[in-house]
């Protein structure tokens, strides 16, 4: 099994950055992947993708050089889980956790027996079994990323972290705001002060921080409060912003406005 670069990066205290795909192409796939992201990121909790446009992305990242795949499955599901390591994820984000029996029920699914309760099989992922040392390697380069986005994640947030097996406390600040009563205020009072304290846990266990970029200040930002698994947007905002721009700069020439 190839080593996790991400996972090992992290593991130095170094930084990484990362971006979200969720076009479900792998065309789209590819580009995100030669682009020199760390990891990026295959969204199948709000993109509208399957298995079989899960499979076809992460063929697609395979083929384009370094970057790490990782999933964002649906919910804490063992089953799920276990699909899209299965497919070949190298890390799977798992989002709505709240207690720490949760945060086990999570690493028990990506791991093997006796660590935990991943089924055995001659996957893609094991390269459909001609990698003869996937079984006993994946335990140790599968990343579990556990979106901490709720006050009773915050509420529990010592005992979640404690569980072993977590490599990334990621913040979900949208999801955090809106739970906490304050909808896309990521600086109202109660909120910065949950956040800091997902940060003084996840420090206090040299855990890695990660969430979530709008804008390169916004990242610089993050960058200096020690957030070490970091997404600078994803697929959909980059052809956004792109498109828009280029719209705008074609409107503003003298020649096109003044007609």
């Amino acid at each position: 099994m190839k080593p996790n670069r991400v996972k090992q990066l992290l593991n130095e205290g170094k930084y990484t950055c990362g971006s979200w795909v969720s076009l479900c192409s792998p065309i789209a796939a590819e580009v995100m992947g030669l682009m020199g992201f760390d990891w990026v990121l295959v969204d199948m909790e709000h993109g509208a993708g399957d298995y079989q446009t899960l499979l076809g992305q992460l063929q697609a990242l395979g083929a384009a050089g370094e970057t790490v795949p990782i999933v964002r499955v649906q919910w804490n599901d063992p089953v799920v889980i276990k699909r899209v390591l299965d497919i070949g994820a190298y890390g799977v984000m798992v989002p709505g956790i709240k207690t720490a029996e949760e945060a086990q029920r999570a690493v028990a699914a990506i791991k093997y027996p006796p660590q935990g309760i991943r089924g055995l099989a001659g996957n893609r992922g094991a390269r459909y079994g001609a990698d003869a040392d996937y079984v006993k390697q994946a335990n140790d380069e599968i990343m579990m990323v556990l979106q901490i986005e709720t006050k009773a994640a915050i509420d529990n947030i010592d005992a979640i972290l404690d569980v072993p097996g977590i490599d990334v406390a990621f913040l979900g600040p949208n999801d955090l705001s809106g739970d906490m009563g304050h909808v896309g205020h990521w600086d109202h009072p109660d909120v910065t002060k949950a956040i800091k304290k997902l940060e003084d846990a996840a420090n206090k266990r040299n855990i890695a921080l990660g969430t979530i970029s709008r804008n390169w200040e916004a990242a610089k930002t993050c960058i200096e409060a020690g957030y070490r698994f970091q997404s600078l947007l994803g697929d959909i905002p980059f052809l956004m912003q792109g498109a828009r721009s280029a719209v705008a700069n074609f409107r503003q020439h003298p020649d096109v406005a003044k007609g």
